[in-house]
């Protein structure tokens, strides 16, 4: 996905909307920034429309805009961009289960419709709601999950919490909630829910049973599931090499595998 501007800066810059025009022009700079002539995943960061964002769960009416760029432009724009031999797949990200299905009928309609691979949503132990309507569509379409802030921004390590057991590694005076307070303040250790500290709580003494961190049962659940091992992957984030490591485990070697109690016992703190 490209996130920012080439260098030297357009005039006038992007403005980040998903027009045939800001398309390729995304995509012209991917490619001079990674020196390549080929791009394997091009994503859409964001539906151009309207959509509850970060973390919201209601649809709010009032707030849907006019002018909003058909997702069949966009999907126009990548299919000529696919022809030419510049991208391979798309991915779309933090979309909804209406705009799977209207992007899955654009791509129909220009003959790719298998280049439609992944989606990049939001899913976690603390925010499954990949697992309703868009598992039931990614699953009948073939679209892999690639699911972003597994470990709920670093909430679900532990290390914000003196109450978590575990051997998962500290929070430092460098990690993010302790930085940026009002950063993600669904999952950040002062402005969570209750209910969701708790949640925390329930899985690290989970984690602790089993034999492995925090992080190490956060990871090896997305894992299991279906829209992850069919066709998608698990995205991990670190800043230091002791977390990569951490993060890493449930991969390497012999993987972490969760068994059915343990599932269950993972879906009954859900519920």
């Amino acid at each position: 996905a490209a996130r920012s501007y080439p260098n030297p800066p357009l005039d006038p810059a992007p403005d980040g909307r998903l027009d045939g025009a800001s398309v390729r022009s995304a995509c012209e700079a991917s490619l001079r920034r990674l020196n390549t002539d080929r791009i394997d995943l091009m994503q859409i960061h964001w539906p151009d429309r309207y959509v509850p964002a970060f973390g919201m769960t209601t649809f709010h009416h009032d707030q849907k805009r006019e002018g909003d760029v058909p997702i069949y432009e966009t999907a126009e724009a990548l299919k000529t961009l696919i022809d030419e031999g510049k991208i391979r797949y798309i991915g779309l990200s933090n979309e909804s289960t209406l705009g799977v299905c209207e992007w899955v009928k654009a791509c129909e309609e220009l003959g790719i419709a298998d280049k439609l691979a992944t989606i990049q949503n939001s899913y976690s132990l603390l925010d499954r709601r990949f697992d309703s309507e868009l598992a039931e569509a990614c699953d009948y379409y073939n679209i892999g999950l690639l699911p972003w802030s597994v470990l709920a921004g670093g909430l679900l390590s532990g290390k914000y919490n003196k109450n978590v057991r575990g051997n998962g590694l500290p929070s430092s005076p460098n990690s993010r909630f302790n930085l940026f307070p009002d950063y993600m303040k669904r999952w950040h250790p002062d402005s969570a829910s209750k209910e969701t500290l708790e949640a925390t709580e329930e899985y690290a003494k989970i984690a602790a049973d089993v034999g492995i961190t925090p992080s190490e049962l956060a990871i090896a659940f997305v894992r299991t599931r279906k829209f992850v091992k069919d066709h998608g992957a698990v995205i991990v984030g670190a800043t230091t090499l002791e977390q990569l490591k951490e993060n890493l485990a449930p991969f390497d070697g012999t993987p972490v595998v969760l068994d059915e109690d343990v599932l269950k016992r993972i879906d009954e703190v859900h519920m």
